[in-house]
């Protein structure tokens, strides 16, 4: 990830733009860019730290952290009651890995190798989690959608909290089948997004700690400053803070992590590619949206009902990702469908 390194110039330059209040619209942008390298900072740092501390535990320091860049943005926006940009980001971040990564990485991988395969039982493992996860988070929602509202007797928060633990719940579970009793399965790839790519050699123990504690502490910064431009941005070009929530935040803390899927598909190991996709989505289901519904109670607790367009977004992304895990095998042209449906919704969002 040495080339997004040059944008760390985008740090000093946005913590100026805002120390001498600059155009709001500015700062967002400038920010957005100076949080891309520092994701890809963090995400080098937890895989370097993982080969002292070893798969079992590497693997869940890779999954902490793999999402941390937009659970530090969400964590800003819930502290402001932005709470539409942060439910919309949980279901953009899964729609944009199932439909934006994986098609991106499918038809890179495709154009160069015609017909990739992968191991379907890796696969299969994680996409089904992933289906049974996101129907358990979505049907709150559809309850809730479908009820008349005066026929129920408790707030949305509380069946959220409910939903939170489970979630954490299952997440833990996950965590012992991968590293404990079905470590088998994945012995040839760790489970997660970020512990499957070459991590720069040379790094000792206490530097990966040093640089990825750095990292987290400026994209707190940054995070804060991003943040606190989104209405005014927002007002000034005429978008929804949904819209933002659902497209823009997503790709901007997940850019590092999505141009390793396509560059491992490039080579060929789209066991790799699929497992960076669907194992994020998993993480943000699984592990961030408790987290935040969990944080929320700090300020004001937030329900994590989806609306209608969330929903459907959703359930069709995770049933896309079943269906490409479910030969084992991709081409040039799934790549094309998957990218034309994000085209697709993120074109229905922006009008919304």
């Amino acid at each position: 990830m040495k080339f997004l390194r040059v944008l760390l110039i985008f740090v000093p330059i946005s913590i100026i733009a805002k120390f001498f209040n600059f155009n709001e619209t500015v700062i967002f942008i400038l920010a957005a860019l100076a949080i891309i390298p520092l994701a890809g900072l963090m995400g080098e740092a937890t895989e370097a730290i993982s080969i002292y501390t070893g798969p079992k535990l590497g693997g869940f320091i890779n999954a902490t952290f793999g999402n941390a860049t937009e659970l530090i943005i969400s964590f800003f926006a819930l502290k402001k009651g932005l709470f539409e940009v942060v439910k919309s980001s949980i279901a953009g971040s899964v729609i944009g890995n199932v439909l934006l990564v994986l098609g991106l990485s499918i038809l890179a991988g495709g154009i160069k190798h015609k017909t990739q395969k992968f191991n379907k039982n890796i696969i299969e493992v994680s996409s089904s989690m992933l289906l049974f996860s996101v129907i358990g988070l979505t049907i709150p929602a559809i309850f809730t959608h479908t009820m008349d509202i005066n026929l129920l007797n408790t707030k949305y928060e509380g069946l959220s909290i409910l939903v939170g633990i489970i979630m954490i719940v299952i997440y833990i579970l996950s965590l012992i089948f991968s590293f404990f009793t079905h470590k088998d399965i994945y012995a040839i790839e760790e489970i997660g997004g970020n512990s499957n790519h070459k991590v720069e050699k040379g790094w000792s123990m206490w530097k990966a700690i040093f640089v990825l504690l750095l990292a987290t502490i400026v994209i707190a910064v940054e995070s804060e400053i991003l943040v606190g431009a989104v209405e005014p941005m927002t007002h000034a070009l005429g978008l929804s803070e949904f819209f933002v929530g659902i497209i823009i935040i997503p790709i901007i803390g997940n850019a590092a992590e999505h141009s390793t899927a396509v560059i491992m598909a490039i080579k060929n190991k789209m066991d790799v590619a699929l497992e960076i996709a669907i194992g994020s989505s998993l993480q943000i289901v699984l592990f961030v949206a408790p987290i935040l519904i969990f944080l929320s109670l700090l300020f004001s607790p937030m329900s994590i009902i989806f609306n209608e367009f969330e929903l459907v977004a959703l359930i069709a992304s995770v049933f896309i990702a079943n269906r490409v895990a479910n030969d084992g095998e991709s081409n040039w042209l799934e790549g094309v469908q998957l990218l034309a449906v994000y085209i697709i919704v993120s074109a229905a969002f922006f009008i919304v």
